[in-house]
């Protein structure tokens, strides 16, 4: 998978996240409290002096919420309207087959930062061990950048849960997003590993709080699940739609430049992210 490319995951890509995921090899932990930890990965200086972000992984051990919940979750729209306070809008596009879509994602970010959007293609699959949803970013002539929002790019984005018994699951998350801008580099890299804990921990939550309001909010509706409701759900990608990165613009008027390392610490993120 690559960055603009639009195509269905191979087994290899499965694996790829899989081995992301599994490895602790080549990673630094930079949070372990409270059945969270956070590892950002290990790199060169020389590749550090070619990237703008590194990579990070979290997980989050839930002793009271299974993984076919947890799923469900992180892929109901309508309820992240409910839990993602982060969100300015969110929606799916188009479908290529009912396990990838492409979708778009705005959020606001924390102060002094301006807020980002990303078009995306998602993965999603299930299998008798665990369940996957990834992402990358790819371009939409229906979606062009906005104004008063920068377009952040996915690398490689995404969640994989595992059941450790009937009620109880692992939730990773891996990351590698680059949110352009002129955000400094130091700044995206200090943001991540200070919210992710935050978010993690707002996941949660809502995993407790899902099931009360799912019932009252159209029950038997997951097209995550069930085919049949995932082909009526959303049109066909038309690959006419697709544009290459260069015809891509984003909004350089937002400037970034003037941050400082004292308008990141972590008491003022952790307010700004206490709404999550």
């Amino acid at each position: 998978m690559e960055v603009g490319v639009v195509c269905i995951p191979d087994d290899e890509d499965l694996n790829r996240f899989r081995r992301l995921v599994d490895t602790t090899d080549g990673w630094t932990v930079r949070y372990n409290k409270n059945n969270i930890k956070v590892w950002v990965q290990n790199i060169s200086e020389k590749e550090a002096a070619s990237t703008r972000i590194r990579m990070l992984k979290t997980v989050n051990v839930m002793n009271d919420v299974s993984a076919p919940l947890a799923y469900d979750v992180l892929h109901d729209p309508e309820y992240r309207k409910e839990w993602d306070k982060h969100m300015i809008e969110g929606k799916e596009i188009c479908m290529l087959n009912p396990n990838n879509d492409i979708s778009y994602y705005s959020l606001k970010c924390p102060t002094p930062m301006k807020n980002r959007d990303f078009v995306t293609q998602r993965t999603w699959l299930e299998t008798d061990r665990e369940y996957l949803i990834f992402n990358h970013s790819v371009f939409h002539k229906d979606l062009p950048p906005k104004k008063g929002l920068i377009r952040g790019e996915s690398i490689l984005t995404g969640y994989l849960v595992r059941p450790k018994g009937k009620n109880s699951c692992e939730l990773f998350y891996v990351t590698q997003s680059d949110p352009k801008g002129s955000v400094p580099k130091w700044a995206v890299n200090k943001v991540a590993q200070i919210v992710a804990p935050s978010v993690m921990k707002t996941l949660h939550k809502a995993c407790l709080r899902y099931p009360k309001w799912k019932s009252t909010h159209n029950p038997g509706f997951k097209p995550w699940l069930y085919p049949e409701q995932a082909m009526g759900y959303l049109p066909r990608l038309n690959m006419e739609d697709l544009l290459a990165k260069q015809e891509y613009q984003s909004d350089d008027s937002l400037d970034e430049t003037g941050m400082k390392e004292e308008d990141f610490n972590d008491s003022n993120l952790l307010a700004e992210d206490k709404v999550l």
